[in-house]
């Protein structure tokens, strides 16, 4: 059997004779492990930022129901199912993007990269669309916040509390501020992806970057999974 300094030997000339390996890497398996290791502790810090956010809200909301009820009709549905719609399709092409690197297909590539950066954009530009309705209605917390004589549903006797809806907007604004941040560093990340493979720098056996900004994205479109029925579809059920 060869010893550890014919490995570290053979490790080195590997290295050399493949760019993509970096030198404190003895293979490529080794590499990809440990990025793919490092991209999921990264998600896990993630999960417990949203998860914070996710229980301020559910405890708010078993407080509150009525009136975040209430808040939550005056956003579009609409609107919301369509970018969830708009972020299913960018997890598929992201898919297609990996599979297109493993089987050498550089022009699928660079079209399911593309199509991804659109997907995102397109999804920026209607919430974008969602937030100008709210800064028009004065739904945005602050000293011009105004939610006045709004029934709750199903109770047409009843009226939301203002200050009990200040707070859904609050955290409206917050986790879906927060969640377009992560898509617009998701979309700079795909950029340089997109111009890595226009280089042609990903093939076969060299993909690991496409996997990692993979991982990303899926947990940018699960965390909006959650947030469009947490905020949007509350008690629009009759």
């Amino acid at each position: 059997m060869p010893d550890s300094s014919a490995t570290a030997i053979a490790g080195e000339a590997h290295g050399e004779h493949n760019p993509a390996l970096l030198h404190h890497f003895a293979t490529e398996e080794q590499q990809r492990d440990s990025s793919n290791l490092g991209m999921w502790i990264f998600l896990a810090t993630e999960v417990m930022f949203f998860g914070g956010l996710f229980c301020a809200y559910l405890i708010y909301r078993g407080w509150y129901f009525g009136d975040f009820a209430a808040a939550s009709t005056s956003i579009d549905a609409a609107l919301g199912g369509a970018n969830t719609a708009v972020l299913i399709c960018s997890s598929l092409t992201v898919v297609l993007a990996i599979w297109a690197a493993q089987t050498s297909r550089r022009g699928l590539l660079l079209v399911m990269l593309a199509l991804t950066m659109l997907f995102g954009c397109t999804f920026l530009g209607i919430k974008g669309l969602e937030y100008k309705d709210k800064f028009e209605e004065h739904h945005v917390p602050g000293a011009s916040f105004s939610f006045d004589r709004v029934q709750i549903p199903g109770h047409p006797d009843q009226y939301a509390n203002p200050q009990h809806a200040q707070i859904f907007f609050a955290l409206y604004f917050i986790m879906t501020g927060l969640h377009a941040l992560h898509m617009i560093i998701g979309l700079g990340l795909f950029a340089w992806l997109f111009w890595m493979a226009w280089k042609g720098r990903f093939t076969p056996e060299y993909h690991t970057p496409l996997e990692i900004g993979g991982l990303y994205w899926h947990f940018v479109d699960i965390v909006w999974i959650y947030l469009f029925p947490l905020l949007y579809l509350i008690d629009r059920h009759r």
